[in-house]
């Protein structure tokens, strides 16, 4: 894939910068990381001593949701825990790992409390925040909190634009969440004054706009050549708007077999296979020009910690 010659990915703080490579693909892990495919609720079991074990295997990230309400339609609560809160605990338990958000749904939060919050946990962790925005999928929280769904495109916006301003020093501004007027100032500001913003989806924006603002793009996992073109158009796309290179990145579900030859089998957003080709898989990714692939265990059917040691030994070597 095409990277601007010279150029690469600007850099941000260590987070960022380990884990987003021109040209390269690397490895992280969507926490908790254990296998829980019959209910929406997982045990957290070791989740602290599995995300040790990932750092000590040399993944480079792991990647916290944002799911505020156990909602039945979605499925899947996340790590239960609040995302900001849980980004302390692993800023104090972790030394290089990169930690992610993906994503916080910027329309539920003051975006005041986002900033604070997401600035602290970059600086307790030492710059190896990754925060990814969404605008949001799951209509039944809006009502929870008494906002409008519909209108959550428009507050994406103005919260991004408000986190943004954050990091300058005593900011004046005025938007739809507030009215700074330059005699305050928010603390801590980010370890590189700026804090990684990466956009989730179309979080309800126009591509043009998602290209110029987002420091990357986290995008859904699809077949590999419609994959191939959307990356294309996302190069092209950052490149007229912005004149410069970002990267991007999509989760994937693995469920990895004992067996290394065992050919891919489709499940839900992943493939139930064999180191062999998972190898395959994620070096076809990055050719196309994929720069991180966060793998998700959750119907994983194999013990998480061999499985965690396989992924170390016959994948990670090759994306590092």
């Amino acid at each position: 894939m095409k990277t601007l010659e010279g150029i690469g990915f600007q850099p941000i703080n260590r987070g960022y910068n380990s884990v987003f490579r021109p040209n390269r693909l690397s490895l992280g892990l969507v926490v908790p990381i254990e296998s829980y495919p019959r209910g929406p609720v997982p045990t957290l079991e070791r989740h602290i001593e599995r995300v040790q074990l990932a750092e000590t295997l040399g993944f480079s990230a792991v990647w916290l949701r944002d799911v505020p309400f156990n909602v039945p339609s979605f499925g899947d609560a996340g790590q239960t825990y609040d995302p900001f809160v849980y980004l302390g605990l692993l800023a104090g338990q972790t030394k290089q790992i990169a930690l992610g958000v993906a994503s916080i749904i910027l329309p539920i939060r003051h975006p005041a409390h986002v900033a604070k919050a997401a600035a602290t946990a970059d600086v307790l962790s030492g710059g190896r925040l990754i925060l990814g925005v969404a605008s949001g999928d799951r209509p039944e929280e809006y009502p929870a909190l008494n906002l409008p769904f519909p209108e959550r495109g428009a507050a994406f916006r103005e919260s991004f634009d408000y986190i943004r301003h954050m990091g300058e020093r005593s900011p004046s501004f005025e938007n739809a969440f507030g009215r700074p007027n330059g005699g305050i100032d928010m603390l801590p500001k980010p370890t590189s004054g700026k804090l990684p913003l990466l956009i989730t989806g179309g979080s309800q924006q126009d591509p043009d706009w998602i290209a110029r603002n987002g420091d990357g793009w986290m995008t859904y996992p699809r077949n590999t050549a419609v994959q191939a073109r959307v990356i294309s158009e996302w190069r092209a796309r950052v490149e007229v708007v912005d004149g410069a290179d970002k990267p991007m990145m999509q989760p994937l579900y693995v469920d990895l077999t004992e067996d290394p030859d065992t050919p891919p089998q489709p499940i839900h957003l992943g493939f139930r296979l064999g180191v062999n080709h998972l190898r395959a898989y994620l070096r076809s990714l990055e050719q196309i020009g994929m720069n991180h692939v966060a793998l998700n265990l959750r119907f994983n059917q194999t013990d998480i910690e061999t499985t965690l040691k396989r992924l170390g030994d016959d994948i990670l070597p090759d994306f590092t």
